[in-house]
């Protein structure tokens, strides 16, 4: 296998390695990898567990995969003896194989992962549109910038000036997706990282029998950690949860990306590098920020974590300027740095801070360690000061003795790069100090800036309320016309419009309260005002008015977001009516921000007719702007799964409609993607990559627009979705009573993944229940329905009344981009599916008047998966993609044998029967003792840790949660 007598599968018996899958190409290594992270996994389950407890996950494994053969029928049989073999199992052995086929997903997961980078090292691309990760439409930023060159006809210089001028926010959210804890995904980086070296060339014997011992010490480490969160996190651990990636990949991997790009303009003949202040790339977050129906983030919270970030920023450049003291060394510098020097020489007080280095007063003729030595003392006063707010409250440093803008650290760096350049040491300024500026210009003093969200009708209840102690009437019962005309007249006057006797309740104190902590707080902490259910001009001018009444001296831009079908319908009027507004265009001097919401949309009317409205909303949105001379700026607020807009970034960017981006893009990226996208150095690069070469892709050569004839057809099927999907989920009475029974969306809160509680408002219907437990739900269950349901009956309609529409379908799968990445995802997702484990959870969990909803809805995803091959031109699913195909072959038993496992204990848990029959345990080492680590579960032992391991699992195994 590629390390001599190292890599045995020993562990792995025979019978189970007939269900590997094939390679796919001569440099596919991914069986190996997987393979060899498979036996290792055995070989520890069985020096903890016994052989016994190993054979049991082994024939687990092989009666799952020989259940869901590659031929997709499968032998119905060997599934009766996969239950019996689950039902038969203590609880401690339950947990014991959960958490093993949980490990093993995770494990197929890391193996895949090297096996990507492996690939693109070697540039070797073989996957379909739907497969990111190897995908032959994918490019990196050289190829971009080659093709745009010698096949499009652009300029080296038109190419270098657009990159000036392109901004990409990412916007990090703590959408509760991310089911694996930190302290296991620390060691999935070590696990990685062990991998990837076991395969270099050139290792030594030594070596390799060193990394595969430390390989081993990581997978036991992970499998003796519980992957159980056992309290939900507080909005405080998921920001430092999402700032930790910044310490770990992004703060190197953004300069060494930059540096490509410099690389990659030389290769087209552009001799000069990207400006360090050009805001190429921005970071964004929402974490402790986010507080639409999120009632622990509170102003406190919102406080510390911005205090928190600063924090961070300070540290991150703290433990960089020493490094570069050490490199700046030189004697020789411009008369301009010299003078800078004398004066601080002169004016150095006689109690400096003692360092690590450096401690003594650096002597003058070392001009650059003098000047980078005075910003050192200044950021070692800004991370005490921001210590000390942290944790107290207030600091006894004083401000003017800290940096309070970025461009106070800037200028001292910029005076030592014009000196180097000046001096003829252009090459050593465009080194560290060049990567350091570049690092200090993208963070700033804040690291991120922190969009504020909340509800629209959270600021409307403050409106009333002012407007009921004013004694003008109820805000609430006004008309829009009403509302605006208030609004305006008192943005207009200078009266302040309330006191501190207004009467508050504690929803209307906790908005207040934000925004006087947004006023307190340095105004480069902050980036947006998100307003989300926006839909009129006045749920803009509230938040305006709001701003100035809490005295915001730098008030943040105000985003409208409109997520569900008829507000996205509806939004190009409600824009136009506030762009009309004199008072409103003047305050945003020319420029405007919109987020569409892909997650709300899709859970309003399935992602065909979402898909849809989001791809002409954009349009009518670009056109209002452009009639009132205003550049408009869309977010897109993008989830991890296919349901909830997510899928290949490149092709999700160039399927954009024309116009709409035009070098300005802001995305989410949520959850479990936040991982995917910067848990490695390498996956950080190749982010960034994405985002900057389709962004200027779509900006220097469009998408052409879609057919007149196929917008035609495109609106006649969103409608039939529409109503195919509306029609059950939301006017068949009894369909919520069907999900809560067949899906674990009930238990979806024990997961304690995310402080954001499921609903917006408890005890009510699938409308106020969030989009991510209502995808999370389908996919345990691998049905996937909001992703499918309203395809079919939309193909079938369209095709019914004029046969040759499916040629008209098939042209615009081959030249439309949109229509091309709608349906190979929607394809990709039916790969991942499988209605007879449905099938099972209906058999199980759902009363028997309530079954015919199953057999409905598998009779529907059969008929779509048909007609969707049939307009794609494939005859069977993921014919194009033998990658992905092979991926999910490896995976299946896996997943399949945590699907059973978990529709029995749903079984046993809602049945609440405590006192379940004694089975004698196979375990060498009783897994008693896990069943002691919950101890607060109201369930008989061992189920409540059971669900959650097979959810995690899951989540792992489909690599998505919600």
């Amino acid at each position: 296998m590629g390390l001599n007598t190292l890599i045995t599968t020993l562990s792995i018996d025979s019978q189970m390695r007939q269900l590997f899958p094939e390679k796919v190409s001569e440099d596919d290594k991914l069986i190996e990898y997987d393979a060899l992270l498979l036996d290792r996994f055995l070989e520890i389950l069985q020096g903890l567990h016994g052989e016994d407890m190993k054979d049991m996950v082994q024939k687990c494994y092989e009666l799952a995969g020989e259940y869901g053969n590659p031929d997709g029928h499968g032998d119905p049989e060997k599934l009766e003896e996969l239950v019996t073999v689950i039902n038969n199992m203590c609880p401690g052995d339950s947990i014991v194989v959960a958490s093993s086929f949980s490990h093993m997903l995770n494990l197929a997961n890391l193996a895949e992962e090297v096996q990507i980078a492996y690939r693109r090292r070697i540039r070797h691309k073989t996957g379909d549109i739907g497969d990111e990760n190897c995908a032959l439409t994918e490019s990196d930023i050289e190829e971009t910038f080659r093709r745009l060159v010698h096949e499009l006809g652009k300029s080296p210089m038109q190419i270098f000036e657009a990159l000036k001028n392109q901004t990409v926010d990412l916007v990090l959210t703590a959408h509760p997706t991310q089911s694996v804890r930190r302290s296991l995904l620390q060691k999935h980086g070590r696990i990685r990282s062990c991998l990837s070296q076991l395969y270099q060339p050139g290792i030594t014997p030594d070596e390799k029998l060193e990394l595969d011992e430390a390989l081993q010490r990581e997978i036991h480490a992970a499998f003796r950690t519980d992957e159980i969160r056992r309290t939900p996190p507080a909005p405080q651990d998921e920001t430092r949860a999402g700032m930790s990636y910044f310490h770990e990949t992004i703060w190197n991997g953004l300069p060494k990306f930059l540096r490509r790009i410099d690389t990659a303009l030389r290769s087209i003949g552009v001799d000069e590098r990207l400006p360090y202040n050009v805001p190429l790339i921005q970071f964004s977050s929402w974490m402790g920020g986010d507080r639409d129906g999120n009632p622990r983030v509170t102003p406190e919270v919102t406080r510390d974590v911005c205090l928190l970030a600063r924090l961070i920023a300070s540290n991150l450049y703290f433990s960089r300027i020493e490094d570069l003291m050490f490199e700046l060394s030189m004697w020789r510098c411009s008369d301009e740095l010299r003078a800078r020097v004398n004066e601080l020489v002169f004016s150095s007080r006689k109690d400096a801070k003692y360092y690590m280095e450096f401690w003594k007063q650096i002597p003058p003729n070392e001009p650059f360690r003098v000047v980078l030595g005075h910003v050192r003392d200044r950021l070692y006063n800004t991370m005490e000061h921001m210590r000390q707010l942290l944790a107290i409250g207030k600091s006894d440093v004083l401000e003017e003795e800290t940096f309070t803008s970025v461009d106070e650290i800037l200028e001292p760096l910029e005076l030592c790069y014009r000196s180097l350049c000046s001096t003829g040491d252009k090459a050593i300024a465009d080194g560290s100090l060049l990567d350091f500026m570049r690092q200090v210009s993208c963070f700033g003093l804040s690291l991120v800036k922190l969009d504020i969200r909340q509800e629209s009708d959270r600021h409307s209840d403050v409106m009333d309320a002012i407007t009921n102690y004013l004694g003008i009437g109820s805000y609430r019962e006004w008309s829009e016309e009403q509302r605006q005309k208030w609004l305006l007249s008192e943005l207009c006057g200078k009266r302040p419009l309330f006191g501190i006797n207004l009467p508050k309740t504690d929803e209307i104190r906790d908005v207040l309260e934000t925004f006087h902590v947004i006023s307190e707080l340095p105004p480069d902490s902050f980036g947006a005002y998100i307003i989300s259910m926006a839909t009129a001009p006045s749920d803009v001018l509230a938040v305006e008015l709001l701003q100035r009444e809490c005295r915001v001296a730098h008030p943040l831009r105000v985003v409208p977001l409109f997520e569900k079908l008829a507000d996205l319908e509806s939004a190009p009027a409600a824009l136009a009516r506030l762009f009309s507004i004199d008072w409103y265009r003047n305050r945003i001097n020319g420029k405007q921000e919109v987020m569409i919401g892909y997650s709300d949309s899709g859970k309003d009317a399935g992602r065909l007719s979402a898909a849809w409205q989001l791809f002409k909303a954009q349009e009518e949105l670009i056109k209002v702007a452009k009639q009132y001379g205003i550049k408009l700026n869309m977010f897109h607020g993008r989830g991890g799964t296919v349901g909830r807009g997510g899928g290949p970034t490149h092709l999700a960017i160039l399927s954009q409609p024309p116009d709409t981006i035009h070098g300005s893009l802001r995305v989410t990226i949520q959850g479990e993607v936040i991982e995917q996208s910067f848990g490695e150095e390498h996956l950080c690069f190749r982010t960034l990559q994405r985002f900057t070469a389709a962004t200027l892709e779509h900006g220097m050569h469009p998408p052409t627009a879609p057919k007149t004839q196929w917008r035609a057809l495109m609106d006649e099927m969103a409608s039939i979705a529409t109503e195919e999907y509306r029609s059950l989920v939301f006017k068949e009475s009894r369909f919520m009573e069907y999900f809560r029974a067949a899906t674990p969306v009930l238990e979806y809160g024990r997961m304690n993944i995310g402080s954001r509680p499921s609903k917006r408002k408890p005890n009510s219907g699938i409308e106020s229940l969030r989009a991510i437990p209502w995808i999370f739900a389908w996919t345990q269950t691998r049905f996937h329905l909001p992703v499918w349901l309203g395809f079919g009956a939309a193909f079938k309609s369209v095709m019914e009344r004029d046969p040759n529409n499916l040629v008209v379908l098939q042209e615009m799968y081959k030249e439309w981009p949109f229509f091309r990445v709608t349906i190979d995802l929607v394809e990709m997702v039916f790969a991942k599916g499988d209605p007879r484990i449905t099938a099972l959870y209906d058999k199980l969990l759902v009363n028997d008047d309530l079954q015919y909803f199953g057999d409905i809805l598998r009779a529907k995803y059969e008929e779509t998966k048909k007609l969707l091959l049939k307009v794609a031109g494939h005859k069977e699913i993921l014919e194009g993609n033998p990658t992905l195909k092979q991926r999910l072959l490896l995976r299946e038993p896996c997943i399949t044998t945590l699907n059973v496992q978990q529709a029995f204990t749903l079984k046993k848990m809602r049945e609440g029967n405590k006192d379940l029959p004694v089975v004698h345990s196979k375990s060498r080492n009783s897994a008693a003792e896990l069943i002691t680590l919950n101890t607060t579960s109201e369930y008989a032992p061992g189920l409540e840790d059971t669900l959650i391991l097979t959810m995690k699992g899951i989540a792992a195994g489909i690599q998505n949660t919600g």
